[in-house]
């Protein structure tokens, strides 16, 4: 892996959460993700499986961590299996974790190769009453591949049709939507590696220059900063393309007079970033682009504010839609007395701004949480309003990431330019 070890205190630590969830005598298993091909003999970059890796820290595939805190015997209560490596996957694949490699990234003593698993796991299945099984149970999941986990799950009911099954993602939920000291850590580092790639922007972005060209620069500062890459798929949005929610072509020329929409953040460590401006092509606003994007700004200051313990998504929502409407009737863009006789339950506002404001950031950047769950110290979420004008051709979209504290929200993006001035200025430097 590119960036730094991290100290296993961060996974005991979480494993010690899990388990004190768990029913008693309860076995979880959680399963690495697929290598997943392409065409041919080709292959994807690997990604391991974000519960896994925030239980173990092991970031290799063909992994399963058991653990089983109430084991009779105590060398069971936590087991990694890993891929036993040759000298073939050696010269073709490259070194692969060792035992004392796996126990000093995981703190996990027990660690067997993946030939044993079947033998080893039938035996504590003789002991243990439940069983809990992982699947991917988040809200925007559109899932059409059968994952490691899902085939796991199918074997194992089928193989052990008389024990008790639960479902170990609204554990996982609860628990990974509150960060750690040495989480926020690790997206901080992402946050900074995402700065340096921004500040290089400011420098390179001109008229003419390409989407894929910028995009380009924000790779390559990426990986020169030890972060694997982009945690998702880099939007650069010139012109009316910013006006298409998930763009990623990033194939047209940035042209004079343009304003180029640019959403992306690092992925370091598994944990992500992220990060939109919106900045003029050719360095200064137009008046109407900078009307815009004051307004933008203004509801984006609004709103962090609101990321406070006891709040909840759909209040923010709620208050941050009704200041967006107040701003866009300022642009000229609602008739204020349209507004007073809207569908409360389809507010004009949406054919402007029609996402949420924030979402849960960690090892996902839309990551795991519930909705309903009020806010809580150690939450981060993202702050994102936008305005979208496609009929005057440009949207302005403005993002940080913030940390909720008991004394108030902490921005993690604090260092990167965000006011006008400040992007006209470095812009022209």
């Amino acid at each position: 892996m590119k960036y730094q070890p991290i100290p296993a205190d961060l996974f005991v630590h979480n494993r010690k959460n899990f388990c004190s969830r768990l029913k008693p005598c309860s076995l979880a298993v959680f399963q690495s993700n697929d290598i997943m091909p392409t065409n041919a003999d080709g292959t994807m970059a690997f990604r391991q499986s974000s519960d896994l890796f925030y239980l173990s820290g092991v970031d290799q595939e063909e992994s399963i961590l058991l653990l089983f805190p109430d084991a009779k015997e105590a060398r069971y209560q936590e087991i990694l299996f890993l891929r036993e490596t040759s000298e073939l996957i050696l010269t073709w694949e490259g070194y692969k974790l060792t035992k004392e490699q796996a126990r000093e990234t995981s703190g996990i003593k027990t660690i067997y190769w993946l030939s044993e698993f079947k033998q080893v796991f039938n035996t504590l299945m003789a002991e243990c009453e439940h069983v809990y099984l992982n699947s991917n149970e988040h809200l925007r999941a559109v899932v059409e591949v059968e994952t490691r986990d899902a085939r796991f799950l199918k074997w194992c009911k089928k193989t052990y049709p008389l024990h008790q099954y639960q479902r170990s993602a609204p554990i996982m939920h609860h628990l990974r939507a509150i960060k750690s000291e040495a989480e926020i850590t690790l997206i901080k580092q992402a946050c900074n590696i995402t700065e340096k790639a921004f500040l290089r922007l400011l420098k390179f972005i001109k008229p003419g220059v390409m989407e894929y060209e910028i995009e380009a620069e924000i790779v390559h500062e990426f990986i020169r900063n030890r972060s694997r890459g982009p945690a998702y798929g880099s939007i650069i949005a010139s012109g009316a393309n910013a006006c298409i929610l998930h763009y990623v072509d990033n194939s047209r020329e940035c042209k004079e007079g343009e304003v180029v929409l640019m959403d992306f953040g690092a992925e370091y460590a598994n944990y992500a970033a992220d990060l939109t401006r919106s900045v003029p092509v050719n360095g200064r606003f137009t008046p109407r682009q900078r009307e815009v994007y004051d307004a933008v700004l203004h509801v984006m200051k609004t709103a962090r504010n609101m990321l406070v313990p006891g709040n909840t998504l759909d209040q923010y929502h709620s208050f941050v839609g009704t200041v967006m409407q107040h701003e866009l009737i300022k642009l000229g863009l609602l008739n204020e007395s349209d507004v007073k006789n809207q569908d409360p339950d389809k507010p004009l506002y949406k054919k402007y701004f029609m996402h949420g404001t924030s979402h849960h950031l960690g090892l996902d950047v839309h990551d795991v949480g519930n909705k309903y769950r009020p806010f809580e110290p150690g939450m981060v979420f993202t702050c994102e309003p936008g305005i979208y004008i496609r009929e005057e051709g440009f949207g302005i979209r403005l993002e940080n990431d913030f940390l909720v504290t008991t004394n108030g929200p902490v921005d993690l993006m604090a260092n990167i330019p965000l006011e006008a001035e400040d992007i006209e200025r470095l812009m022209q430097a």
